[in-house]
């Protein structure tokens, strides 16, 4: 109920702008790069698996747009390698990994403070993503304890769409050859790898990620007011 009211908001938010005229005040900017860093995925199964984390890598292309000083909306395009890794204490020689490729579109309100050359931000938002392809890795050296949950390493993903919300923080470091910046984003995904009705081994198998990035961004100003929709009569 919870996330039908929240896209119901969101939807409403929309409509109630699509009749009036939309102001971008000066000064704004747009700005676009590059970015690239490190993963560290897990996926909240129930029954419950036992975990640790999967490290993997991340880049992709961004693009940002800032209105007046401090607000913003930043859009990306990104590989991500997700996953997990299985760790147990009964069977600490044996190990498990499953690496889930996506490519995926985050939305993002950008928000941003400090001075001209050095300046915090916090970005937030939804993102949808869809899996490339997946991989194993296993290792196998002792017999396997009968009370450790396996049957997810015989189940290939069933749902590639992926949907979610996350967010972050970073410092941004503007200099002549353009901005530097540095991000912690966690990412929670609301769809589930695999099917979770009655009739499935799980009721829950949902991604979640911490992931580290450096993005490299050229601006590209413009002072003009920008105006969009249909002018009120």
């Amino acid at each position: 109920m919870t996330l039908k009211l929240y896209a119901a908001l969101l939807f409403a938010a929309a409509a109630s702008t699509a009749g009036a005229q939309i102001v971008i005040t000066d000064p704004y900017e747009f700005s676009a790069g590059v970015s690239g860093g490190t993963t560290f995925s897990s996926v909240t199964f129930n029954p419950r698996v036992s975990q640790g984390t999967l490290a993997g890598l991340t880049f992709g292309l961004t693009g940002r747009m800032t209105m007046g000083e401090n607000v913003g909306l930043q859009l990306e395009l990104n590989y991500a390698q997700q996953g997990w890794a299985e760790a147990y204490e009964t069977a600490p020689a044996y190990t498990y990994s499953r690496r889930l490729d996506y490519l995926q579109l985050p939305f993002l309100t950008h928000v941003q403070f400090g001075g001209k050359t050095v300046k915090g931000f916090i970005n937030a938002g939804p993102h949808i993503g869809y899996m490339l392809s997946e991989s194993t890795a296993e290792k196998r050296s002792e017999e396997m304890p009968g009370s450790i949950v396996t049957a997810q390493h015989e189940m290939s993903v069933e749902n590639r769409l992926e949907w979610g919300i996350g967010g972050g923080a970073g410092i941004e470091i503007r200099t002549g050859a353009g901005y530097f910046l540095l991000e912690g984003r966690y990412t929670y995904s609301f769809g589930d790898i695999y099917g979770t009705k009655r009739k499935d081994y799980f009721s829950k198998a949902s991604s979640q990620v911490i992931l580290a990035k450096i993005t490299y961004l050229m601006p590209f100003r413009n002072t003009r007011s920008v105006r969009y929709g249909t002018q009120k009569r």
